[in-house]
Protein backbone atom coordinates (compact mmCIF):
# COMPACT_ATOMS: atom_id res chain seq x y z
CA UNK A 1 0.00 0.00 0.00
CA UNK A 2 0.77 3.62 -0.73
CA UNK A 3 -0.19 6.58 0.57
CA UNK A 4 -1.77 9.28 -1.37
CA UNK A 5 0.69 12.09 -0.76
CA UNK A 6 3.55 9.52 -1.91
CA UNK A 7 1.78 9.35 -5.76
CA UNK A 8 4.33 10.70 -8.52
CA UNK A 9 4.70 10.58 -12.05
CA UNK A 10 5.89 7.30 -13.26
CA UNK A 11 3.90 5.58 -9.88
CA UNK A 12 1.90 2.27 -10.87
CA UNK A 13 -0.99 1.71 -9.31
CA UNK A 14 -3.57 -1.05 -8.91
CA UNK A 15 -7.27 0.53 -9.25
CA UNK A 16 -10.08 -1.24 -9.76
CA UNK A 17 -8.52 -4.84 -11.28
CA UNK A 18 -6.24 -2.50 -13.56
CA UNK A 19 -2.71 -1.05 -13.62
CA UNK A 20 -2.53 2.64 -13.86
CA UNK A 21 0.76 4.62 -14.00
CA UNK A 22 0.15 8.65 -13.07
CA UNK A 23 1.27 10.45 -15.78
CA UNK A 24 1.15 13.86 -13.26
CA UNK A 25 -0.30 14.94 -10.23
CA UNK A 26 -0.88 18.11 -7.75
CA UNK A 27 -1.16 18.31 -4.24
CA UNK A 28 -3.67 20.75 -3.22
CA UNK A 29 -4.46 22.32 -0.07
CA UNK A 30 -7.35 24.59 -0.16
CA UNK A 31 -8.12 27.40 2.65
CA UNK A 32 -10.77 25.65 3.61
CA UNK A 33 -11.43 22.17 3.68
CA UNK A 34 -9.27 19.07 3.54
CA UNK A 35 -6.26 18.59 1.44
CA UNK A 36 -6.52 16.42 -1.46
CA UNK A 37 -4.51 14.93 -4.86
CA UNK A 38 -5.34 15.53 -8.23
CA UNK A 39 -3.95 12.76 -10.39
CA UNK A 40 -4.09 12.04 -13.97
CA UNK A 41 -4.07 8.42 -14.61
CA UNK A 42 -3.21 6.23 -17.58
CA UNK A 43 -4.12 2.72 -18.21
CA UNK A 44 -1.03 0.65 -19.22
CA UNK A 45 -3.05 -1.82 -20.57
CA UNK A 46 -5.65 0.19 -23.12
CA UNK A 47 -4.07 3.26 -22.56
CA UNK A 48 -7.33 5.55 -21.68
CA UNK A 49 -6.60 8.62 -19.67
CA UNK A 50 -8.19 9.52 -16.52
CA UNK A 51 -8.27 12.29 -13.85
CA UNK A 52 -8.98 11.07 -10.41
CA UNK A 53 -8.81 12.79 -6.76
CA UNK A 54 -8.07 11.29 -3.54
CA UNK A 55 -8.06 12.61 0.15
CA UNK A 56 -4.67 13.27 1.51
CA UNK A 57 -3.20 10.21 2.87
CA UNK A 58 -5.55 7.61 1.25
CA UNK A 59 -4.17 4.04 1.10
CA UNK A 60 -3.97 3.28 -2.50
CA UNK A 61 -2.25 -0.11 -3.97
CA UNK A 62 0.80 0.06 -5.79
CA UNK A 63 0.73 -2.49 -8.72
CA UNK A 64 3.74 -4.54 -8.66
CA UNK A 65 5.83 -4.10 -11.65
CA UNK A 66 9.03 -5.65 -12.94
CA UNK A 67 11.26 -3.53 -14.90
CA UNK A 68 13.87 -5.42 -17.12
CA UNK A 69 16.68 -4.43 -19.89
CA UNK A 70 16.31 -5.48 -22.62
CA UNK A 71 17.66 -5.94 -26.35
CA UNK A 72 15.40 -5.69 -29.40
CA UNK A 73 15.89 -8.91 -31.50
CA UNK A 74 13.41 -8.70 -34.42
CA UNK A 75 9.90 -8.08 -35.41
CA UNK A 76 7.70 -10.65 -37.09
CA UNK A 77 4.54 -9.74 -38.05
CA UNK A 78 2.89 -7.47 -35.31
CA UNK A 79 5.39 -9.14 -32.86
CA UNK A 80 8.52 -7.57 -31.71
CA UNK A 81 10.82 -10.34 -30.01
CA UNK A 82 13.25 -8.85 -27.64
CA UNK A 83 16.14 -10.79 -25.32
CA UNK A 84 16.67 -10.39 -21.30
CA UNK A 85 20.31 -9.10 -20.78
CA UNK A 86 20.75 -10.72 -17.62
CA UNK A 87 18.81 -14.50 -18.22
CA UNK A 88 18.99 -14.38 -22.34
CA UNK A 89 15.04 -15.38 -22.09
CA UNK A 90 13.60 -14.59 -25.38
CA UNK A 91 10.07 -12.65 -25.33
CA UNK A 92 7.54 -10.22 -27.43
CA UNK A 93 5.67 -7.78 -27.32
CA UNK A 94 2.64 -6.93 -29.07
CA UNK A 95 2.42 -3.68 -31.43
CA UNK A 96 -0.11 -2.20 -29.55
CA UNK A 97 1.73 -2.11 -26.17
CA UNK A 98 5.12 -0.38 -28.49
CA UNK A 99 2.86 2.30 -30.48
CA UNK A 100 5.05 4.71 -32.15
CA UNK A 101 8.05 3.08 -30.37
CA UNK A 102 8.74 0.78 -33.69
CA UNK A 103 9.41 3.97 -35.58
CA UNK A 104 12.90 4.13 -33.25
CA UNK A 105 13.74 0.77 -32.97
CA UNK A 106 16.34 -0.49 -34.75
CA UNK A 107 17.95 -4.32 -33.75
CA UNK A 108 19.91 -4.44 -30.80
CA UNK A 109 18.75 -1.66 -28.94
CA UNK A 110 18.65 -2.18 -25.30
CA UNK A 111 15.57 -0.96 -23.73
CA UNK A 112 13.37 -1.09 -20.43
CA UNK A 113 10.41 -3.58 -20.94
CA UNK A 114 7.86 -3.18 -17.86
CA UNK A 115 6.29 -7.04 -16.73
CA UNK A 116 2.85 -7.18 -14.59
CA UNK A 117 2.41 -10.70 -13.55
CA UNK A 118 4.89 -11.87 -16.16
CA UNK A 119 3.26 -10.33 -18.88
CA UNK A 120 4.78 -7.07 -20.81
CA UNK A 121 2.32 -3.72 -20.40
CA UNK A 122 4.57 -1.29 -21.31
CA UNK A 123 8.15 -0.04 -23.03
CA UNK A 124 10.33 2.36 -22.44
CA UNK A 125 12.39 3.82 -25.34
CA UNK A 126 15.84 6.18 -24.88
CA UNK A 127 14.83 10.04 -25.30
CA UNK A 128 16.22 9.86 -28.34
CA UNK A 129 17.36 7.92 -31.44
CA UNK A 130 20.44 8.44 -34.16
CA UNK A 131 18.84 7.61 -37.27
CA UNK A 132 19.71 7.67 -40.76
CA UNK A 133 18.23 9.90 -43.57
CA UNK A 134 17.41 7.63 -46.44
CA UNK A 135 14.96 9.81 -48.32
CA UNK A 136 14.11 13.77 -48.43
CA UNK A 137 14.21 16.04 -51.17
CA UNK A 138 17.69 17.44 -51.93
CA UNK A 139 18.54 21.37 -50.37
CA UNK A 140 19.13 24.63 -52.13
CA UNK A 141 22.20 26.47 -52.19
CA UNK A 142 22.07 29.43 -49.76
CA UNK A 143 19.65 26.89 -47.34
CA UNK A 144 20.38 27.97 -43.66
CA UNK A 145 19.42 26.35 -39.98
CA UNK A 146 16.79 29.32 -39.63
CA UNK A 147 15.60 28.77 -42.95
CA UNK A 148 12.75 26.16 -42.59
CA UNK A 149 12.16 22.36 -43.10
CA UNK A 150 11.19 19.55 -44.95
CA UNK A 151 9.84 15.84 -44.33
CA UNK A 152 12.72 13.41 -44.91
CA UNK A 153 12.11 9.31 -44.23
CA UNK A 154 14.58 7.68 -42.10
CA UNK A 155 15.93 4.31 -42.25
CA UNK A 156 13.21 2.92 -40.16
CA UNK A 157 10.60 4.38 -41.86
CA UNK A 158 9.26 7.49 -39.47
CA UNK A 159 9.03 10.47 -41.42
CA UNK A 160 10.56 13.70 -39.85
CA UNK A 161 10.59 17.55 -40.25
CA UNK A 162 14.12 18.53 -40.82
CA UNK A 163 16.21 21.26 -41.37
CA UNK A 164 16.59 22.09 -45.21
CA UNK A 165 20.29 21.21 -45.09
CA UNK A 166 19.92 17.90 -44.38
CA UNK A 167 20.66 15.45 -47.24
CA UNK A 168 20.14 11.61 -47.96
CA UNK A 169 22.84 9.58 -45.76
CA UNK A 170 22.96 11.96 -42.95
CA UNK A 171 22.52 10.50 -39.56
CA UNK A 172 20.36 12.80 -37.63
CA UNK A 173 19.13 12.38 -33.45
CA UNK A 174 14.87 12.24 -33.27
CA UNK A 175 13.36 12.35 -30.23
CA UNK A 176 11.51 10.02 -29.60
CA UNK A 177 8.85 11.32 -27.59
CA UNK A 178 7.73 14.20 -30.11
CA UNK A 179 9.14 13.01 -33.10
CA UNK A 180 11.22 15.90 -33.69
CA UNK A 181 14.90 16.44 -35.19
CA UNK A 182 17.10 17.55 -32.68
CA UNK A 183 20.27 17.69 -34.69
CA UNK A 184 22.84 16.01 -37.24
CA UNK A 185 24.99 13.50 -35.67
Amino acid sequence: MISSNDVRPGTTLLLEGAVWVVVEFLHVKPGKGAAFVRTKLKNVETGQTLEKTFRAGEKLERAQVQSREMQYLYAMEENYYFMDTQSYEQTFVTEDIIGNGKFYLKENDTVVIQFYNGRAISLDLPTYADLVVTETDPGIKGDTASGGSKPAKLETGVIVQVPLFVQNGDKIRVDTRTNEYLSRV
